[in-house]
């Protein structure tokens, strides 16, 4: 089966926003000490985006599984934040779950193996 556009989109602005990420928060790590402040663990949520919408094209359901819990993690983080941030990335985490779990995009990844 075709990859549906959904799923590309989706995973292309996940390693989009991954990247862009990953690069504005570089300049934050300490090498020496990579996780004692906060940057190293935004730089490993950062590649996580990134290495789901890779594992998003190439079929694999544990890739549609970690955005949904990528996505789901920043609306609790954003409790912490701004409402608007709260209720953008609710919006966010809604719109992709329904289009990676819709039952015309959930077949595309039925029978694959994950990567």
């Amino acid at each position: 089966m075709k990859r549906p556009l959904a799923v590309t989109i989706i995973a292309w602005f996940f390693i989009a926003a991954g990247t862009v990420g990953f690069v504005y928060h570089l300049s934050e790590l300490d090498i020496r000490h990579p996780f004692s402040n906060v940057a190293g663990w935004v730089l490993t949520v950062r590649l996580l985006a990134i290495v789901g919408g890779i594992l998003l094209l190439r079929g694999s359901n544990a890739g549609r599984w970690l955005l949904v819990a990528w996505m789901a993690y920043h609306v609790v983080l954003s409790y912490f934040h701004t409402i608007s941030q709260l209720v953008t990335h609710a919006i966010l985490l809604a719109v992709i779950a329904f289009a990676l779990f819709h039952p015309g995009v959930a077949a595309f990844f039925k029978g694959r193996k994950s990567v």
